[in-house]
């Protein structure tokens, strides 16, 4: 672990409850020059084992401080640890699991997210634009640097300021996270500054790589570039089903192979494959297949 990561934890992590818990932090604030609902957030925190999946709505720029992050999007799992920081491209589903050191401690890390107003705002500023279409992969690994090392170490003092007090800091801040993006690698313009809204994609290829994420329809609507309305008749057409029931069938495929040709348990398998509660993953696989998962 780097100098700054080691200050970073000391000086800020390291608080505890009297029950003896790792306190989490969250520090959100709204630019005056803003719309309202516009904001970066900085978060600190340190817990257990944790996965989840999630919409990227915003692009976000993470530094691990310990333990690991193994990242699932549609292909091979990326393993990210101590000292890593990616950028995480918005308008992606991604599921994340966090496990805390082998040696022990807690998971820690801190993440800057840049809303589309932050991003416009800094193109106009700095006359900077996109003048390609950004076709690279939607989590980088930034290499290692001694510039956003010491910068993400810079933010800590921040985190238990109020702030009320600190917004033109911040906002600074946040200005400077963008500056040292381009000068890692200045295509990256491509990527931050592109305001466009997802286009009309491939549907049945989305759909089979994406099927696992339990997201609401519309969610997927949007990310393939339709219209809700748009997205069930083109759906319809293309498997010849609706969409949930569609999804329903392909997860219980997927955790039929799962659990009996790589021996995995029902209680690892159903939120793998976008079931939200084990009760209902388990009363639909019976349905399905005339057995419980347990039994297979």
């Amino acid at each position: 672990m780097s100098k700054e990561n080691e200050l970073f934890n000391k000086l800020y992590l390291s608080r505890t409850t009297k029950g003896g818990k790792q306190e989490i932090f969250t520090f959100r604030y709204n630019c005056k020059n803003m719309a309202s609902s516009s904001r970066i957030m900085y978060s600190c925190y340190a817990h257990q084992t944790r996965e989840n999946e999630s919409f990227v709505a915003e692009h976000v720029m993470t530094h691990i401080l310990a333990g690991t992050m193994t990242f699932r999007t549609s292909g091979t799992p990326m393993v990210c640890e101590a000292g890593d920081t990616l950028l995480i491209k918005r308008n992606q589903l991604i599921k994340v699991m966090k496990r805390p050191p082998a040696s022990g401690g807690e998971f820690k890390s801190i993440s800057i997210f840049f809303d589309q107003d932050t991003l416009r705002n800094f193109s106009v500023e700095y006359n900077i634009t996109a003048d390609n279409t950004y076709e690279g992969p939607g989590i980088i690994k930034l290499p290692h640097d001694a510039l956003s090392s010491t910068y993400m170490a810079s933010i800590a003092p921040y985190l238990n300021t109020d702030a009320a007090n600190t917004e033109m800091l911040t906002m600074l801040k946040a200005k400077e996270a963008i500056l040292i993006l381009l000068r890692i690698n200045p295509q990256l313009k491509n990527l931050l500054f592109d305001f466009s809204e997802p286009g009309k994609i491939d549907l049945e290829a989305y759909m089979n790589k994406h099927f696992n994420f339990n997201v609401e329809m519309k969610r997927f609507a949007y990310l393939t570039g339709r219209s809700l309305a748009t997205f069930k008749r083109d759906f319809e057409k293309i498997f010849h089903t609706s969409p949930n029931r569609w999804l329903q069938q392909k997860r219980l495929k997927e955790a039929y192979y799962l659990i009996k040709e790589k021996g995995k348990k029902p209680s690892d398998v159903y939120m793998e494959v976008g079931f939200e509660d084990l009760s209902h993953f388990s009363f639909a696989f019976k349905k399905a297949f005339g057995t419980p998962p347990s039994l297979v």
